[in-house]
């Protein structure tokens, strides 16, 4: 017996001659987004019946008539690799997304494969949203997005093309704006300056990240901020960049609390373990001890931090709660509740540690004032 006949799958084309309607218009239902509201209900009805007695293979049949969703969220990351492991930073926030997608009521499709191209349909061997000039996010109802090596054109043309998602982190692009749920840096840096300045430290400095971006722009105006209250005035020689966290030593920060009379430094953490594998090198010196000679104070969460580790005076990033915000804000735009982007920051928590102290009696012996570790002037 010969084998029966392979039916040949559903086109778009097919399902506009069944429905009664152009291609055009079937297209703009099964896409789902915003242009799809021009459509009558009406007309939406019968084109996704035709698409499910067809047997259309896009799964549009699975979508619920109202609105055109298949009750799908997406989570993306645009680091290297995707955050399973508990010790990563990304982690609690993969683990927030998780359980209020399941709490609404929705299935959550991670996008883990790094293939793609730029949307302008450049190859690329870095983790792109776009594949053969496509938004393959679109299998999704919407999508929260994280990570900080972000590429800001894909972020644009999400923006253009209307595709509801929600950054978790402050983010800013040039031709439009979007929807995100960040932390409150710039409340929780101010609030650690009040704290220092309550102790009795006038000369603090702060150690930026080398990038302009805007966590760093957001924990410099706290910094700012927090001085301006406490009535301090800013002195831009406290204002350091440093290019790589391992070159911090013992020998700079002497040298900064001999030569410039600092009493306190705030740093900006990474998301490696470099900076705290550099300040548990100087700490195990003994030529420095946090909080007698100077007190020392983290601008977030140390990575991969232990109960073993050394409790660092800082504050504490609420990622989970960030995650289920930003669920809820991406909910919120799928429901069309309002048009505009919603932009929401949530606050940290002040973790006391053990780091900082009054100012020390006994400061440090002077030295020569060295440029930025990283080798060049400070600006």
């Amino acid at each position: 017996m010969a084998p029966p006949e392979r039916r040949r799958r559903s086109t778009q084309r097919d399902i506009a001659r069944h429905a009664g309607v152009s291609q055009a218009t079937v297209s703009l239902v099964i896409s789902g987004g915003a242009a799809s509201n021009q459509i009558a209900e009406s007309t939406r009805r019968a084109v996704l019946a035709a698409a499910e007695e067809l047997g259309y293979a896009a799964n549009v049949a699975a979508r619920s008539l109202k609105g055109g969703r298949n009750r799908l969220l997406g989570l993306y990351t645009f680091e290297s690799v995707f955050p399973t492991d508990q010790r990563d930073f990304y982690y609690p926030f993969l683990l927030g997304v998780a359980e209020e997608t399941a709490r609404q009521g929705y299935d959550l499709l991670l996008f883990s494969s790094d293939r793609g191209e730029s949307s302008t349909g450049t190859p690329t061997a870095e983790r792109s949203i776009y594949a053969g000039g496509a938004n393959r996010l679109k299998i999704a109802d919407g999508c929260v997005l994280l990570g900080r090596n972000v590429r800001r054109e894909e972020l644009s043309a999400l923006v253009r093309e209307d595709f509801p998602f929600v950054f978790v982190g402050r983010r800013e692009v040039d031709d439009g704006e979007l929807s995100y749920v960040a932390a409150d840096y710039v409340s929780a840096t101010g609030a650690l300056v009040a704290e220092l300045a309550r102790l009795g430290h006038r000369r603090i400095l702060y150690l930026r990240a080398l990038e302009d971006s805007e966590p760093t722009r957001d924990r410099e105006e706290g910094y700012r901020r927090g001085l301006a209250e406490a009535g301090i005035v800013p002195d831009e020689a406290l204002i350091r960049r440093l290019a790589d966290p391992a070159d911090l030593s013992v020998d700079h920060l002497e040298e900064w609390i001999g030569g410039l009379g600092i009493t306190a430094l705030l740093v900006e953490p990474t998301e490696d373990d470099r900076l705290t594998g550099a300040l548990a090198t100087m700490a195990g010196t003994e030529r420095v001890r946090f909080p007698a000679d100077c007190s020392l104070a983290l601008l977030g969460d140390p990575p991969s931090w232990t109960p073993e580790s050394r409790n660092w005076t800082r504050f504490s990033l609420p990622r989970a709660r960030m995650a289920g915000e930003a669920v809820r804000v991406l909910i919120g735009l799928l429901d069309r509740e309002s048009p505009e982007p919603r932009q929401l920051t949530v606050p940290c928590e002040f973790v006391p540690g053990d780091s900082i102290g009054p100012v020390p009696a006994r400061p440090v012996p002077a030295r020569p004032v060295p440029a930025d570790p990283d080798g060049r002037p400070t600006t």
